[in-house]
């Protein structure tokens, strides 16, 4: 018997197939969207302060309704359902609404509450980026590194040293405690909200148009409780409007994409870009001063920012979505 017929003994059984990981030049690009939403938000403190003296719930409010038009608008000419793209279960119509209105609910009422203590309320709102550098460990198929945290840690010394100028200490007031726990909550949420969608990543994006809605609605409430109604001028309209498009609107669209398809530790480490490139908008139009807090800033967040992204640059398939996630 010719031994042609017998089966080889060293050829491979078959491999029963697997799902396949997201090439890394896919994580790449949806790290690159995400990382859209960052520059569009280092414009939000420039239009807030071009948006005058229009109280900050209503803000919100305005610029969040403005989102969702033009969000649903965008969707509907690339002939998605943006109606049926809204019927999600109550856990993602919460993950959604607590994340975009939770965040700038307790970002508000902080200031409110701590008014004499904006340097460390937003401080402390700043921790949002490290935590979800440390949440994101938590997440299937991820794993924390040590460049992930040395360049958490990186952005947050730029982060101190954009939002005290170098030149103050911190001081931490008891009775302001009301307020720090605030900041710290909108810190928590947002960053819980990035990560947490991950583990909705067959939600549509589309559906982000939902919960500016209800962002907006929310926010009116809020308004009519807490505030007074003041109508803005053509100037400030214009500002309302750049918001509704851009930092409220676009931004959360694209961060969706990001946090769900990209390297979601990278993404937190470069949101530490926010504040400084917020802080030299700021200076370009003349409505802050510079100097060598900001250049030192500017080292430590691209250093960390670096640092912390090095498996994304590298095209390692560390950080992506895990199959089926």
């Amino acid at each position: 018997m010719s031994t042609d017929s017998l089966p080889a003994q060293n050829s491979p059984a078959p491999s029963l197939p697997t799902a396949a990981a997201p090439a890394p030049a896919a994580v790449r690009r949806a790290t690159a969207i995400g990382g859209l939403a960052i520059v569009m938000w280092s414009t939000l403190a420039l239009l807030t302060a071009l948006s005058g003296t229009i109280p900050p719930f209503q803000l919100v409010a305005m610029s969040f309704g403005v989102a969702f038009i033009v969000g649903t608008a965008a969707g509907a000419a690339r002939g998605k359902d943006v109606i049926g793209v809204l019927r999600q279960p109550w856990r993602v119509w919460l993950l959604g609404v607590a994340g975009l209105f939770g965040y700038h609910f307790f970002y508000f009422l902080a200031f409110r509450l701590a008014p004499g203590a904006a340097v460390e309320v937003n401080l402390l709102n700043y921790l949002w980026p490290l935590l979800i550098v440390l949440f994101s460990a938590l997440l299937p198929g991820e794993r924390l590194k040590r460049g992930h945290v040395l360049g958490a840690l990186c952005g947050l010394a730029g982060t101190v040293l954009i939002v005290t100028g170098g030149a103050r200490g911190l001081s931490l007031d008891a009775g302001d405690t009301p307020g720090y726990l605030s900041a710290m909550a909108a810190a928590v949420l947002w960053a819980s909200y990035s990560v947490l969608s991950r583990r909705f990543g067959d939600v549509p994006t589309e559906a982000v148009g939902g919960f500016c809605l209800a962002t907006a609605v929310l926010a009116g409430l809020s308004h009519l409780l807490f505030e007074t109604t003041l109508a803005p001028s053509g100037g400030e309209w214009l500002a309302v409007l750049a918001m509704g498009i851009g930092p409220v609107g676009a931004a959360f669209f694209v961060w969706d994409h990001g946090v769900k398809r990209g390297d979601i530790r990278a993404l937190g480490v470069l949101s530490y870009a926010t504040p400084l490139a917020s802080t030299l908008l700021l200076i370009l139009f003349g409505q802050a001063a510079g100097g060598w807090t900001v250049w030192a800033a500017c080292a430590l967040i691209m250093g960390g920012a670096v640092l912390a992204s090095r498996d994304v640059l590298r095209g390692d398939r560390q950080g992506a979505p895990a199959p089926g996630q």
